[in-house]
Formats: structure tokens, C-alpha cells, sequence
């Protein structure tokens, strides 16, 4: 093999991966690398990828991020954790900064190298987050402001600027109310159950003692005091008065005979079985009670009640710009835009020519001579020609389409990679311009999977002794890039998201359609449209080597069958080189990726139009045969 070939960075990520292991004191931990938000569970740390390149910054926030998990994992207990771990969510917040906090103070005070690499992570995080240009407390997080506090204090190191803005926001305020608990900081570092029970009293301290929960230290010495009563009623069963046998012997007189006894008991039986009966047929439950047994769980798909998922634990609903640094999406955005610079053009016309058409229909119209609204200022001169004469007001009459939002659901998979996304990304955001202009409201999702070929979800389901039919086999990761509230200029970033390499990967189409159907549904707009945007059919090879070969599409059928029953959102489907007409009822097929522009303005174009039949023309409607 040609040793040119290889990354550079590997030898970096491998002797790391050793030293992680190492430093947590656990050999058979995993690490892993990879462009999704570092994390840790049971048996893996996953930190952030480091490129060809090994910029000093990718190397420093993979090092610092390495040994922060390592200390966790060495110095952290889980049970302890739980027991201890408040119920609300402010409380709970505070609690885990802490502990995140101690388990590096405690690393630096054995290892002081560790504590400068975590410097780094902390200080990439705070510029990421713009903690540097905080000026208010309503916006400085409280629980990152303690977490920070503690390690300081722990460490006597100073933190990275931005950190240290944070943490003097709320130092005034922290230490005047757990000023005095503070000071046993020392005492409790190195036992964490001295140091759960140390931060819920800073909790408390600064007022948030309601989200605590009960004590587990109280609920130990009840059940102490219960196992000493238990001990004693064991020791003295006089005091108790007579047992239950001998309370039945002495309700049978000795006068009482043997077929007697016998009559009773067969009494006794005959009573069981009626009652038995009677509890098999169906009756109506007291008021107040509940029923025996709990109600079945709430299927996975309304659409469909058989469709399985295995495991829903590592599925993800995340934005954009939680998936790259601010940094990495203005690179990936201005390669979006070096790409399509040829295309704008004819995109930008397209665009001028749906707002032409839509502003066309946006004619104002207006209520006059109304009680309240806005002053008619061309009614003025009869007021000042006679001041009795009340003051006019109007109101704009609403148009067809101002109430109205439009969700674009893109398919984020391994095949659209190359120029179907770039095409489909630079149409999203020109056409999230456009209706912005027009007062109608864009929401830009996109979906596919965490994970090639499964993921923990596989797993999961390896470890479980591969169950047969398990349903849904992957990871889902469901993208935000807009939401329908956020203006264009906020999301604009976003959008370069989809050239990064190793984002796109399968695609579940059933369950993505529902999820923005779902999110559609909570919207108060009177109007909403939902265009889908995809390449091919549902594919994912983890699920469908262990369940029937129509299973995924089965469910996009079902899903699109419940989204154009219920009619409350207007479905259309835009193919790329895959006839989509076959599962949606207003849907196109494209042959060349080129044409998408054009096919995404005509239709929406068509579903503005004020002729239905225009209309069902532009969305090639199918008719029933």
C-alpha cells in the first residue's frame, strides 16, 4: 500500500484514542470521530473529527473534548449521579454543570495537562455560543455560569474570555446567596455523594430548593427506622396479638363438623368462580378508579398503528447550525454559492416571476368608514372642515394567501449528493426569500439517518439477540434548517449545511413526511402547503435485510394517504429523476436536475392561482379512474 495515500491525521486520532482510553481508566471504550456533536455513552466517546489538515484549533478542541469525557468517565458515578439528581429542569441543569465542573477540577488536580486542553474546549464553545458578547444576565445561562464558578474556584485557573464574561455576570449573585456553602467546596471535591449533597444546597441557596425533589438521605434513614420496627415486630410477636392461623382456628368451633366445614369451603369456591365470571364480561369501572391493567402505548405512526421502530432513543430532531460550527457553515455556504453562481441567475428570474405573479394577486383592498382600525387619512378634510364629524377608520381586507405557510421538505440522502443538493438548496433559499417578500412564511427541513446501515438502533438490536421483524433499523436525524418564525436573513448559513461531507446518508420518507406534517399541524396559519423534494423511493438497508422489501414504502403510502385525508395540509411532490407520481396525487417527475427551479416555482405559482383549474393543471393533479 502506498503510504501517501493515507491521512495524515490518523496516527494523531490513534495515539489520542489510546491516551482517552488511558486517562478514563477503561480499556474497552470506544472512541470514534465523527462531524456529529461529540457525546458519550456506556461503552463509547465520540469526539470531533479531525481533517487532513490538523489545524491547531481542530486539534486542541479534539484533545480538550478527549479528556474531558475521560475524566468523567473516571471520576463520575452514575448511580451516585441518579440518586442525588434533582426533578426540575433549572435544578437539574445546575446539578450536571457542577458535576461536569468537579470531575475536571478533580483531573487537573492529578494531571495539571489536562486542565489547559480543557481551556480549549471551554474556550470553543464560548466563542461558538457568543458568550464573549453577552452583556445581560437575562441572557448569560445561569447553570453554565456555576459550572464555570466551580471549576474556577477548584482550580484557581483562570477561564477563556468568553467563559469568564459568563461567569462574572452571575458571580455577584451566586456567591450573596451560597456565598457560605461555597466555602466547603474543598471538603466535598474528591466524594461525589459529599458533593451531590453540596450542590443541591447551593440549588437550594439560590432559590430554586421547590425543584429539588426528596432527599435521598432522608428516604435512607426512614428506611432505616422501618427495618429497626420490622426487626422489632419480629422479635416480639405477642405484641402483634394473635397470627393469622390462629385467628382461624379459633373462628372454626370445635363443634363444627367436617361435612360442615366441607360446605362451607365449596361455598366459598362457588362465590370465587361467579365473581371470576362476572370480572370476565365487561363492566363499567367506578367513577374514580382506574383500570387493572395500563392502556397500550401510543402506536409509532398515526398513519399506520403496525409500523415498528426497534429503538426511538437515538433518533434526533436538530438545527442546522447545532451540526457545524458558525465558522464551518460560512465555508460550506460560500461553496454552495461558488457552485450554483452559474444557476442564480436563472433561479433569481424564476423568482422575480413568481413574486410578479404573486404580487399580482396581492392587490389591496380596504374597508372604509369602520369605528376602529387605521386612521383614513384621506377622510381628514371633513374633519377639519367640521370637527363634529367623528374620525374614519379602515381595515385591509385579508388576501387569498397572506395567512399561509409553506414547508419545503428536502431529501437529505446519499444519493441527492453532488449537484441535485446544491440545486435543491440554492432553490429552498431563493424561494424562502421570495415568499418572505410576499408575507408568506418558509419552513426548509431536511432528513436521512445518523448512520450507514443502522446505527446504535442495529446494535441495539445485535446485542438483544436480532429479534425477528424488528421494525425500523436506524437512526433517524431530522434537520431544521428554517424555521417558519426565523427571517431568511438568520437561516441563510444554514442552508450550506447540505454540502458537508458525511451528512447525507439514507433515507426513511414515511416518517420524515409525518414528522412535518406534525410540526405543520401546530401551525396557526389558515393556509399550509407542504412540498416534498426526493430522488427515489424510502431506502435503508438495515431495515429492510430484516423486514418485508416493501416495509418503508408501505408506510410512505400510509402516511400520504392519512396527510390527503385529513386535508389539512396541501401535499405536493417534486421527483428528481424518480417517479414520484406513483405514491403522491399532485406530484411531478423531473428527468434532469436543471429543471427543478423552474418545477418548484411553477407549482408554487399553481397553488396561488386564483383559477382552480389553473391551479390543478400547475400541480398535475391525477384524476381517480
Amino acid at each position: 500500500m502506498n503510504s501517501q495515500s493515507d491521512n495524515p491525521a490518523d496516527p494523531f486520532k490513534k495515539a489520542l484514542a489510546e491516551a482517552t482510553k488511558v486517562l478514563a481508566d477503561d480499556p474497552e471504550v470506544g472512541i470514534t470521530y465523527s462531524v456529529d456533536p461529540p457525546g458519550m455513552s456506556t461503552d463509547q466517546i465520540r469526539l470531533p473529527q479531525v481533517s487532513r489538515r490538523m489545524t491547531r484549533d481542530e486539534v486542541l478542541l479534539a484533545r480538550g473534548t478527549a479528556d474531558a469525557y475521560a475524566l468523567r468517565r473516571k471520576f463520575h458515578d452514575a448511580g451516585t449521579y441518579n440518586r442525588y439528581a434533582p426533578t426540575g429542569q433549572m435544578a437539574r441543569d445546575l446539578y450536571d454543570a457542577m458535576e461536569t465542573a468537579r470531575c475536571e477540577a478533580v483531573g487537573a488536580r492529578a494531571m495539571p495537562g489536562t486542565a489547559g486542553n480543557i481551556d480549549a474546549k471551554i474556550a470553543h464553545e464560548a466563542e461558538r455560543k457568543g458568550y464573549a458578547q453577552i452583556r445581560d444576565t437575562a441572557e448569560a445561562p445561569l447553570a453554565t455560569a456555576a459550572g464555570y464558578l466551580i471549576r474556577h474556584l477548584a482550580t484557581g485557573r483562570d477561564l477563556p474570555k468568553g467563559a469568564e464574561n459568563v461567569m462574572e455576570l452571575w458571580r455577584g449573585f451566586i456567591e450573596e446567596q451560597a456565598g457560605g456553602t461555597l466555602e466547603n467546596l474543598d471538603d466535598t471535591l474528591a466524594d461525589q455523594a459529599a458533593f451531590a449533597r453540596f450542590a443541591r444546597q447551593v440549588i437550594a441557596d439560590l432559590g430554586y430548593s421547590d425543584q429539588l425533589g426528596d432527599d435521598p438521605d432522608d428516604e435512607d434513614e426512614t428506611a432505616e427506622d422501618q427495618a429497626e420496627d420490622g426487626q422489632e415486630e419480629e422479635e416480639n410477636p405477642d405484641a402483634q396479638g394473635e397470627t393469622p392461623d390462629e385467628s382461624d382456628e379459633a373462628d372454626a368451633s370445635p363443634e363444627q363438623s367436617q361435612d360442615e366445614q366441607q360446605d362451607a369451603s365449596q361455598a366459598q369456591v362457588s362465590a370465587d368462580d361467579m365473581a371470576d365470571m362476572e370480572m370476565g364480561e365487561e363492566t363499567e369501572l367506578p367513577e374514580g378508579e382506574a383500570p387493572l391493567e395500563p392502556p397500550p402505548p401510543a402506536p409509532v405512526s398515526e398513519a399506520d398503528p403496525n409500523y415498528e421502530v426497534y429503538c426511538v432513543e437515538h433518533d434526533e430532531e436538530i438545527k442546522a447550525e447545532d451540526l457545524a460550527e458558525p465558522a464551518e457553515l460560512e465555508r460550506l455556504r460560500a461553496y454552495l454559492d461558488q457552485q450554483l453562481e452559474p444557476l442564480k441567475g436563472a433561479v433569481s428570474r424564476l423568482a422575480n416571476k413568481l413574486q410578479r405573479r404573486l404580487q399580482a394577486q396581492q392587490n389591496r383592498s380596504w374597508e372604509f368608514d369602520l369605528e376602529e382600525g387605521i386612521l383614513d387619512a384621506g377622510r381628514l378634510a371633513r374633519v377639519v372642515a367640521n370637527p363634529t364629524t367623528p374620525l374614519s377608520f379602515k381595515v385591509e381586507k385579508d388576501t387569498e394567501f397572506r395567512d399561509t405557510v409553506v414547508t419545503l421538505l428536502l431529501d437529505n440522502s446519499g444519493s441527492m449528493r453532488g449537484r441535485p443538493i446544491s440545486i435543491a438548496a440554492i432553490c429552498a433559499d431563493v424561494l424562502a426569500r421570495t415568499l418572505e417578500r410576499c408575507q408568506v412564511k418558509v419552513e426548509i427541513l431536511g432528513f436521512t439517518t445518523r448512520a450507514w446501515k443502522g446505527g446504535q438502533a442495529r446494535e441495539k438490536w445485535l446485542a438483544d439477540g436480532r429479534p425477528q421483524q424488528p421494525g425500523r433499523l436506524n437512526d433517524l436525524r431530522h434537520i431544521i434548517y428554517k424555521s417558519a418564525d426565523a427571517p431568511w436573513r438568520r437561516a441563510r448559513e444554514n442552508l450550506g449545511l447540505m454540502m458537508k461531507e458525511g451528512l447525507l446518508k439514507e433515507n426513511i420518507d414515511g416518517e420524515a413526511l409525518e414528522w412535518a406534517h406534525r410540526r405543520m399541524q401546530g401551525r396557526p396559519e389558515a393556509r399550509k402547503i407542504l412540498m416534498v423534494i426526493s430522488d427515489g423511493a424510502p431506502v435503508d438497508d438495515s431495515t429492510l435485510s430484516v423486514n418485508p422489501a416493501n416495509y418503508l414504502e408501505k408506510h410512505l403510502r400510509d402516511v400520504i394517504e392519512m396527510v390527503e385525508r385529513r386535508r389539512m395540509v396541501e401535499l405536493i411532490a417534486i421527483g428528481i429523476g424518480h417517479d414520484v407520481t406513483r405514491y403522491y396525487d399532485r406530484a411531478v417527475t423531473i428527468t434532469d436536475v436543471e429543471q427543478l427551479a423552474g418545477a418548484m416555482t411553477e407549482q408554487l405559482a399553481g397553488l396561488f392561482d386564483n383559477d382552480p383549474r389553473a391551479r390543478a393543471r400547475m400541480v398535475g393533479i391525477r384524476k381517480a379512474s
